[in-house]
């Protein structure tokens, strides 16, 4: 990867709605070597995908925590049993696995405080292997969606 790949990367970052034409424009590349460049940041997975930001809060999503778990048993079948699991919560849009205690991190999503606390003792709580959840309210997002270092 060379500097006008990482201006590539650069400028989608910012806005994944440009234009091949736009794209080469803004980069000062003719079309086809920009169209080649891009197309091969896709096939090498550079690219992940393409999507909308969408703004929780005009969706009513208003409630923001994050969640600390620690795990009974640490053993590869715990560990798979409760990602499988907790891909299927729709309301955590990011779930870590951590090193050290605790075990995973999930930023969850929801309407108000009794649609959190509806989530958290009936599913987070009633994810396989859990021992401890931790919850903190998010106050207020500082840093979010920031574009990756390039």
């Amino acid at each position: 990867m060379d500097a006008v790949d990482r201006r590539i990367l650069a400028e989608l970052q910012q806005d994944g709605r440009l234009t091949v034409t736009e794209l080469a424009d803004r980069i000062q590349l003719s079309v086809s070597p920009c169209h080649r460049r891009l197309k091969a940041l896709e096939q090498a997975g550079v690219i992940a995908g393409y999507h909308a930001r969408l703004d929780p809060a005009a969706l009513g999503l208003t409630f923001s925590v994050i969640v600390f778990v620690t795990l009974c048993e640490g053993d590869k079948r715990a560990v798979a049993a409760f990602e499988e699991a907790v891909t299927g919560v729709t309301e955590v849009i990011t779930a870590q696995r951590l090193f050290g205690d605790p075990d995973y991190l999930l930023n969850v999503v929801s309407v108000d405080l009794p649609a959190f606390q509806r989530l958290y003792d009936e599913e987070l709580s009633a994810l396989p292997g859990v021992q401890r959840l931790t919850s903190t309210l998010v106050m207020k997002n500082v840093v979010a969606n920031r574009p990756l270092p390039l």
